[in-house]
C-alpha cells in the first residue's frame, strides 16, 4: 500500500493525495477534493471524480458501483458447465506470456496496471504469479483482486507510471473509449506495452453500462497512437461463438434467460468449426478481438486505415489466428 500511495494522484487535477482524518484528500487547495475528499470501500480508496463520471456517489462503505452482481466464475457449477461448451480464453493466456516477456525487457521490476481487474480474467494469473511484477488492479467495484476503485476516463495516476496496461472486456463499457485509450497512453512509460480485448459481434451484456463495439480496423484506429505488435480474433470467439450468442439472445427475447442458456449451449460447439473458416471472413464477423502493442510517438493517419485492412487480408492468409501482426 505504501508503494500504491506513491503512484496514485487526484483523478480531477492529478495533484498528490494525502490522508486526513480518515479520508484521502487532494493536496491542491483549489481542487474540490481538497475539502470533499475521497471515500473508501473497505480498505480501498474510491478515486472517482463523481462530478464528471457516469457513476453516482455510492452510500458510505458500499463497495459496489457495477450494475451487474459479481461472482467468481470458477466457484459456480453453472459457470463450469458453461465453460465446457463456451470454452476458455486461451488466446489471452498465450498472449499474457508474450506481454510478460515484453514487460521484463523494459524493467527487472515492471509495474502493470490492470483496468477492470475485479475478476481474475484469463491471462491475469501469469502476472500475479510473477513476484517481480508489481500489479495494480482497478475496477468500479471492490474485490479481493483490486487495490483501488476508479473511472478509467480519469485514471488516478501521474504520467508515465506503468510499464504495461492490461484492459480486457472493458472498453465496450465506457462512454468514451478514445478518452480511456488516451489515458492508457498517458500513464504508460515510453515504449510501455498494452493488451486489450474488446467484443465486436456481441449483444448487450451489461445493461445500461454497455455502449460500443469495434471491428478489427476500428480497434486499430482506437489504438492509433501505439505501434501494433499483434492483433486478431480471440480463439473460440469467432463466427461460431457469435452465432451461439445470437441464438441465446433470440430465445431470451421470446422466453427467459434460463431457457436461452439451455437452448444456446449446444450452439457454442460451433466454435470448433471456426478453424475451417476463412480468416478474413471470420475477422469481419468475430465475437471478440484482441490487440496489443507499444506506446509510440507516431500516430496512424486516416489514410493508413485502408491499407491496414488490406494488410489484415494478407496476414490472415498466412495465419489462422493473427490478422494484424506477428502470428
Amino acid at each position: 500500500m505504501d508503494t500504491l500511495s506513491e503512484l496514485i494522484r487526484c483523478p480531477r487535477c492529478r495533484a498528490r493525495l494525502k490522508s486526513d482524518v480518515g479520508k484521502i484528500v487532494c493536496t491542491n487547495t483549489d481542487c474540490l477534493y481538497a475539502s470533499l475528499g475521497f471515500e473508501r470501500a473497505g480498505d480501498q480508496p474510491v478515486l472517482i471524480d463523481f462530478e464528471s463520471s457516469i457513476f453516482s456517489r455510492p452510500n458510505p462503505g458500499d463497495p459496489m458501483l457495477s450494475v451487474v452482481p459479481r461472482v467468481d466464475r470458477r466457484r459456480t457449477l453453472r459457470n463450469r458447465i458453461r465453460d465446457l461448451f463456451e470454452g476458455t480464453n486461451q488466446t489471452a493466456v498465450e498472449n499474457s506470456l508474450a506481454v510478460r516477456r515484453a514487460l521484463k525487457s523494459l524493467s527487472p521490476a515492471p509495474k502493470l496496471l490492470i483496468i477492470g481487474g475485479g475478476g481474475l480474467g484469463a491471462g491475469v494469473t501469469t502476472f500475479l504469479e510473477d513476484s517481480s511484477i508489481e500489479v495494480v488492479a482497478t475496477d468500479v467495484y471492490a474485490s479481493p483482486n483490486t487495490q483501488l476503485l476508479c473511472d478509467a476516463h480519469h485514471l488516478p495516476f501521474d504520467d508515465g507510471m506503468f510499464d504495461g496496461v492490461w484492459v480486457t472486456a472493458v472498453l465496450e463499457h465506457v462512454l468514451e473509449p478514445q478518452v480511456v485509450v488516451d489515458e492508457i497512453w498517458r500513464v504508460l512509460k515510453p515504449s510501455g506495452v498494452f493488451y486489450a480485448e474488446t467484443p465486436f459481434v456481441q449483444q448487450v451484456h451489461e445493461q445500461a453500462y454497455d455502449f460500443t463495439r469495434f471491428t478489427a480496423s476500428g480497434h486499430r484506429w482506437l489504438f492509433r497512437r501505439f505501434e501494433e505488435i499483434d492483433a486478431g480474433v480471440i480463439r473460440g470467439m469467432g463466427t461460431g461463438a457469435g452465432l451461439a450468442w445470437s441464438v441465446r439472445y433470440f430465445v431470451r427475447a421470446l422466453s427467459s434467460e434460463r431457457m436461452a442458456t439451455l437452448v444456446s449451449l449446444p450452439f457454442f460447439l460451433l466454435r470448433h468449426l471456426d478453424r475451417f473458416a476463412h480468416p478474413r471472413q471470420q475477422a469481419d464477423a468475430a465475437l471478440g478481438l484482441f490487440i496489443w502493442g507499444r506506446k509510440s510517438e507516431r500516430s496512424l493517419t486516416p489514410k493508413d486505415m485502408v491499407a491496414y485492412y488490406e494488410t489484415q487480408l494478407a496476414w490472415s492468409q498466412n495465419s489462422p489466428r493473427s490478422i494484424g501482426g506477428r502470428p
